[in-house]
């Protein structure tokens, strides 16, 4: 394969804006498209080159905007259509490109399209979704569902519909009917009304959720049983990546340039999970023309058991450091592309999940994981919130989660094992470590109360927001403190990006990474070179301590000449081979 030429989105910087979280502008207590707009000078001055919206479609939000009722029409809680046009109009006129999310996988059991397929089994659209008959009926009388699967969010993946005796499938919530790619109809009505609308309306590209899914298994055989106490298993493979996958993909690469002026680039992102790297480069090759990029999840679901990421397992340093490679060099000296990101709207807060949340670290090490990811290639993604050094909801009680993925298991879990069970504790535990819930807390403006500043209300009364904001805001986790100290994360994220930018060749596309002493328990090391560097090129090292303890670190060549540029310590009092608690140190290395 030939190597591509550089693309805007390939150094770019992503800033993810969850809609619900963000910016309140009328005081109802939910975020809305206009508050993103008043907010724009102040992603401008972070430093970002992008936006990528979170579903802002109309839905009944039984997963939180992820069940779209109308692919054209904005939910009325965000604001208008209009008011949609507006958001990308400004954007584009501070030179901010607009990445929105591409929801196909399925839709919401209230869209129109499905209203009409479950009218009857001979209705025109009956095959644009994936029903099947039961396959039975237990001793009691019940119908069987078609497989074992489990849904993603808990429970079967099938849903009885007594008007047709039929199931349907959902992957995730029984409001999220699965669409049936193989029928060619659906593929070209769908791209049409969930892509073509708002690509004629100006948005710069996609990021297309759960984008492995929409190729099955043929015949959706039953999944091999991997918890043998549960009635329902996880299906793995045989639910993502299948037969027709990149075929799929290609059409609908072909689509999106068939509805722009010739010339423009459309960027799109994929979330495929977990995939081979063989198929990681099928799915980014530039030659393939599927998709420009992918998120894949082995380094944010460490420590997750496959198929249930509320059994958490400890992990060390060494097996976090090799999965944090594995999404990138798979890429390297390729025409693929690769993403570095930390947190996003189904990840919990970096800075607890990987850094030290306590009062005395949490500053410096959420500046550490900024360094880590200024340093890696790839496109980086920031996710709201990340930038203060946001961490998890720590005093939470589980009545206070709103994410339905924590609502289903946590019901699962009572109804079987009862409130008090160690099966429960051992859930609560979980949820206070990796719930999506902690990404989507509102987003604290200021130390303002009640909201952390979070609505725009006058002289009125502020509105209860929809989720409880994270107390942290009280302790130095907003924008308007951390705006007027020169030491705060926020301003640490704008020179971190800003030195990204100075040195894209190094930083952003820096090629031939290699691990230096891989082994340390505390220690994260590596050294790269630049784009197209020779080796005798300025190369970087950097050293990373990830611990509260000081750690003597040694250079990777003595007879090289090393140079700091970047560090999110003070440059006084160190020492030359001491790193102190959770510091990193970026060099040139000559």
């Amino acid at each position: 394969m030939t190597v591509a030429p550089a693309k805007w989105w390939k150094h770019a910087t992503v800033y993810q804006i969850y809609p619900a979280s963000f910016k309140d502008s009328n005081n109802d207590g939910w975020g809305d498209l206009a508050g993103i707009v008043e907010k724009l000078p102040y992603l401008k001055h972070l430093g970002v080159d992008a936006v990528w919206l979170c579903p802002f479609y109309d839905s009944p939000q039984e997963d939180m905007g992820y069940d779209i009722a109308d692919y054209e029409k904005v939910w009325p809680r965000y604001g208008t259509n209009q008011d949609c046009f507006e958001l990308i109009r400004q954007c584009h006129a501070l030179d901010i490109k607009v990445v929105v999310d591409l929801v196909i996988n399925h839709c919401s059991s209230e869209h129109a399209w499905f209203r009409e397929s479950r009218a009857s089994r001979t209705n025109a659209k009956r095959d644009w979704f994936m029903w099947r008959p039961a396959r039975g009926r237990d001793p009691q009388g019940r119908p069987i569902p078609p497989n074992n699967w489990r849904s993603i969010f808990g429970g079967p993946a099938w849903e009885w519909d007594e008007a047709t005796q039929e199931f349907y499938l959902h992957l995730f919530a029984k409001g999220q009917p699965d669409f049936n790619f193989e029928n060619a109809e659906l593929r070209k009505q769908l791209y049409e009304t969930a892509a073509g609308f708002w690509l004629r309306h100006g948005v710069d590209g996609f990021r297309i959720d759960t984008a492995g899914l929409y190729s099955k298994k043929p015949g959706l055989p039953d999944a091999p049983i991997t918890e043998p106490g549960s009635e329902f298993q996880y299906a793995g493979e045989l639910m993502r990546n299948g037969p027709r996958i990149h075929e799929f993909h290609k059409e609908m690469r072909r689509y999106f340039l068939s509805q722009v002026p010739d010339g423009k680039q459309i960027f799109t992102v994929g979330e495929v999970g977990h995939c081979e790297d063989e198929s990681l480069l099928l799915y980014t090759s530039a030659e393939q023309q599927e998709m420009d990029q992918l998120f894949t999840f082995a380094h944010t679901d460490i420590g997750a058991a496959s198929g249930s990421r509320y059994q958490i397992e400890p992990f060390s340093l060494k097996e976090w450091k090799l999965a944090v490679a594995d999404s990138f060099l798979f890429a390297n000296r390729t025409d693929s592309w690769s993403t570095v990101y930390l947190e996003n709207h189904d990840q919990p807060r970096s800075v607890t999940r990987f850094g030290d949340d306590s009062p005395r670290w949490r500053q410096v090490s959420a500046k550490l994981l900024a360094l880590l990811e200024v340093s890696l290639t790839g496109t980086l993604y920031v996710y709201q919130g990340q930038e203060l050094g946001q961490i998890n909801n720590l005093d939470w009680s589980l009545d206070q989660y709103r994410d339905i993925e924590v609502v289903t298991h946590a019901n699962e879990i009572r109804e079987k094992f009862g409130e008090d069970s160690a099966q429960m504790h051992k859930f609560k535990h979980a949820a206070a470590l990796i719930s999506r819930d902690h990404s989507r807390n509102p987003f604290p403006w200021s130390a303002r109360e009640p909201d952390a500043g979070f609505s725009d209300h006058g002289n009125e009364p502020a509105a209860t927001p929809w989720m409880d904001p994270n107390s942290s805001y009280r302790e130095g986790i907003n924008a308007e403190d951390q705006l007027s100290d020169p030491n705060s994360v926020l301003n640490f994220w704008r020179r971190a990006l800003q030195v990204r930018k100075a040195n894209l060749d190094l930083l952003a596309y820096g090629q031939d990474f290699e691990f230096y002493q891989l082994d340390h328990p505390s220690l994260f090391m590596y050294t790269k070179q630049p784009r197209d560097g020779s080796a005798q090129s300025r190369r970087l090292f950097a050293a990373l301590n990830f611990s509260s303890q000081a750690c003597e670190f040694t250079k990777p060549d003595p007879r090289a000449s090393y140079q700091q540029f970047f560090a999110n310590y003070p440059t006084e009092d160190a020492e030359p081979n001491i790193l102190r608690p959770w510091e990193g140190r970026l060099f040139f290395m000559d």
